[in-house]
């Protein structure tokens, strides 16, 4: 199997996408305002033990408090008498400090999921300071290997702790894995002495940026090839692999490119991994359909009418949907319990083929997850591990037209999809002026606080840009087009000494003391409105700019 990794970055985001023989089975995006928390290590105050849920609420300085579950509170590998569970109130106290560490992100309303078993992923081990044990990872198979890495793991690991040996360890010298020991134990020494000092609650460590865990975690041996768009980030892989695994160096390439998603036909795949129907190549086609912890997957012959008899069609149909599940799943980074309706086979035979070759498939992905078999109604259930969001918990948003019920592109991707269109026709046309016309939510962020990101973007394509909101444009409705005459460039829609009424939409970025309001994506800087957001008030307009205009209170 050909396994290539493409590494796309820009200011906004960078993307990670892995592919399996050409296709894309993983993707992994990060963006700047939205910084990743699973791994991060706290130290922090419980706030709240409820013995009613076996749970305590913990400060650890985020916005809400995190959660901690018994289980995860009380020291690994105990064994409780009888086979009863400790009482949460016996574990923690209001006011206690503990040293957590996230394993779970943040979802709707839900704090972070917290656990007090520390962990610190390296290349070849994960160090676990509070417990001491062995493990091998599941997928090292071989007999001999495990009891080689399992004598090496005891000999390195320092006294008292816990490791476990990874599946990239697998025919590693001692050397090699011992230099990844001595460099995690420093790092838990690190974070241990910053426990003891600072004030509560406080981060004592954060985890490494997405291209650096992939590093670690995904690219090894198995990775044919590992492309980057970036020469920044390209010169930084190599920095990372002089330290990590020399050897891989040879398997990274710098393209440089506009869009090399586009060019390797991986944002088409996005697109198709935010709808809800999926096509097979046979013809038939899955319906998928996500809640918060519950995802349904319909499988449908369509098209599909096969050549011999109905119970074989069903069969073809129902195993070539087995791989394309695993894959979406995979990509859609889909968690918690799935429920998978295939069509119903008469042949008990059949079934056993269909959960073989699913726990197959399931089996590439890194993820943990299982297959329970089928229900007394003929569904096939399965868990994965649900760690950070899904793909369209990243890249949508609850539709406001729908309140909800349905899903938009976020004015963040938008924006982010209309710059890339905008450097296109920069491209392309000879025109000085380019006009784009989209919802003033859209606009605003093109535009930027005191239109900066505006600027910085006629600095690029070395045109002028007018960007026009219209609030009857759907949040994903955009017009981008060469300007050739002059006449049609948008007026101001205020002018110096204007009086007006305006809603204040947020506070300003870097002056907390004002607040902002927006004209159809035209914006006012109105001095002192800050703690206003959300109120109708009066404004004077004191000064005007080409992007945006200062105001001030009229009382």
């Amino acid at each position: 199997m050909y396994k290539e990794i493409i590494v796309n970055v820009t200011e906004e985001e960078t993307r990670v996408a892995v592919l399996e023989d050409k296709q894309l089975v993983e993707i992994l995006i990060e963006r700047s305002q939205s910084q990743r928390l699973v791994g991060n290590i706290y130290k922090g105050r419980v706030e709240n033990v409820l013995p009613g849920m076996q749970a305590a609420f913990v400060n650890i300085g985020l916005e809400k408090n995190a959660f901690l579950y018994v289980e995860d509170a009380i020291p690994q590998r105990t064994d409780h008498p009888h086979g009863v569970g400790p009482n949460i109130m016996d574990v923690l106290k209001k006011g206690q400090e503990i040293i957590v560490q996230i394993i779970k992100e943040p979802i709707g309303s839900k704090g972070p999921r917290i656990t007090t078993h520390i962990t610190l992923p390296g290349r070849y081990l994960v160090l676990m300071p509070n417990v001491d044990y062995i493990g091998i990872s599941r997928r090292i198979e071989d007999e001999k290997e495990r009891e080689r890495l399992k004598e090496i793991a005891a000999r390195v690991k320092p006294e008292g702790m816990g490791v476990i040996v990874r599946t990239v360890a697998e025919g590693m010298d001692e050397d090699e894995i011992e230099h990844d020991m001595q460099v995690l134990n420093k790092l838990w020494q690190k974070i241990d002495y910053k426990s003891k000092r600072g004030s509560v609650p406080n981060q004592l460590h954060r985890d490494l940026e997405l291209v650096q865990r992939i590093l670690r975690d995904v690219f090894s041996e198995d990775v044919d090839r590992l492309t980057v768009d970036s020469r920044d980030t390209y010169e930084k892989v190599n920095e990372l692999l002089d330290i990590i695994d020399p050897k891989l160096k040879i398997k990274v390439a710098y393209e440089e490119r506009d869009n090399i998603f586009e060019d390797y036909g991986i944002e088409t795949e996005l697109h198709r991994a935010l709808k809800r129907r999926v096509w097979l190549k046979c013809g038939a086609y899955l319906v998928i359909d996500q809640a918060e912890a519950l995802t349904v997957i319909d499988v449908n012959t369509g098209k599909y009418v096969g050549n011999t008899n109905l119970e074989d069609t069903v069969l073809k149909t129902n195993l070539d949907a087995c791989v394309e599940i695993a894959r979406q799943v995979r990509l859609r980074n889909i968690g918690g319990i799935i429920i998978i309706d295939f069509i119903d086979m008469m042949e008990e035979e059949h079934r056993q083929q269909v959960i073989q070759a699913l726990e197959e498939e399931i089996k590439k992905d890194k993820t943990k997850g299982n297959v329970l078999g089928f229900t007394q109604l003929g569904l096939i259930e399965m868990t994965r591990k649900k760690v950070r969001p899904s793909l369209n918990e990243i890249m949508q948003k609850s539709c406001p037209y729908c309140e909800g019920r349905g899903k938009v592109l976020s004015e963040e991707t938008v924006a982010i999809n209309l710059k890339n269109e905008i450097y296109q026709l920069a491209k392309r046309t000879t025109a000085d002026t380019i006009m784009v016309e989209a919802n003033p939510l859209v606009a605003a962020k093109l535009i930027g606080t005191g239109g900066t990101v505006l600027k910085e973007l006629e600095k690029v394509i070395g045109k002028n840009l007018f960007i026009r909101g219209y609030d009857n444009y759907h949040i994903e409705e955009v017009v981008v087009k060469p300007l050739y005459d002059q006449q049609e460039v948008v007026t101001i829609p205020v002018q110096s000494g204007q009086t007006i009424e305006v809603q204040v939409e947020e506070t300003h970025v870097s002056n907390n003391k004002d607040g902002i309001a927006r004209l159809n994506g035209y914006i006012l800087d109105i001095e002192g409105a800050g703690t206003l957001v959300g109120k109708t008030v009066l404004v004077e307009i004191v000064k005007v700019f080409r992007t945006y205009a200062k105001a001030r209170l009229v009382e």
